[in-house]
């Protein structure tokens, strides 16, 4: 866990150097690319910097939010594609994830499309889920990638106006880009919580009814 919060603040700091330039737009890309398939340093942190950049003038958010989401995008699909043609070939690692993998294709049935929202603001567990709908073989055009349009829009429009609005308070702590993490993340899990205790209250209700 240590090195998860160096890696985050080095990550942070190496951002914050090249923030203000037009470039940045190409670094927010590969690292929330990267992410989707090599979730080494979540691909939050650099969208809430370019945030943060465009809250100070230096970037235009839109611009921020979409290459964001693009990138986003990009990285699940090629997850989606290791999962559907590439895991057969690595037997000890298809071997290693296939109870994980059983496990997140039944959440996928019982859940749908709404889970490849609410995976995309935890690390990890979206690389997870997007590997398991390659693997069962989900439909891409019609279903993954629809989805994925509207989970990483939420997404990078979350952090991007998180930094974007709380940018200056984040640079005035010491541990601001812990902070920020935390809080993206703690807000993302509060309302995903949310979420989940409403589907099942209605899961709930129908069961009465009947």
């Amino acid at each position: 866990m240590t090195d998860f919060w160096e890696t985050l603040q080095s990550a942070w700091t190496w951002s914050q150097d090249f923030a203000d330039s037009p470039w940045f737009y190409a670094l927010i890309f590969g690292i929330a690319m990267v992410d989707g398939f090599f979730p080494v340093v979540p691909g939050d942190v650099t969208v809430i910097v370019g945030g943060v950049s465009a809250g100070a003038g230096d970037l235009n958010i839109l611009l921020v939010v979409l290459i964001g989401a693009l990138g986003a995008v990009t990285g699940d699909s090629i997850s989606y594609g290791i999962g559907r043609f590439g895991m057969h070939r690595f037997p000890g690692f298809a071997e290693n994830r296939r109870e994980a993998v059983a496990k997140t294709s039944r959440q996928i049935r019982v859940r749908g499309g709404p889970l490849l929202v609410t995976a995309r603001f935890i690390p990890g567990g979206r690389t997870l889920l997007t590997l398991a709908c390659g693997a069962t073989r989900q439909p891409y055009k019609t279903w993954f990638l629809r989805w994925e349009v509207a989970a990483c829009l939420i997404w990078a429009t979350y952090n991007g106006v998180l930094g974007f609005f709380f940018g200056d308070w984040f640079a005035e702590k010491e541990n601001g880009e812990t902070i920020a993490f935390a809080l993206a993340f703690g807000t993302a899990i509060t309302i995903i919580a949310l979420l989940e205790l409403a589907r099942w209250l209605r899961a709930r209700d129908e069961v009465i009814q009947d």
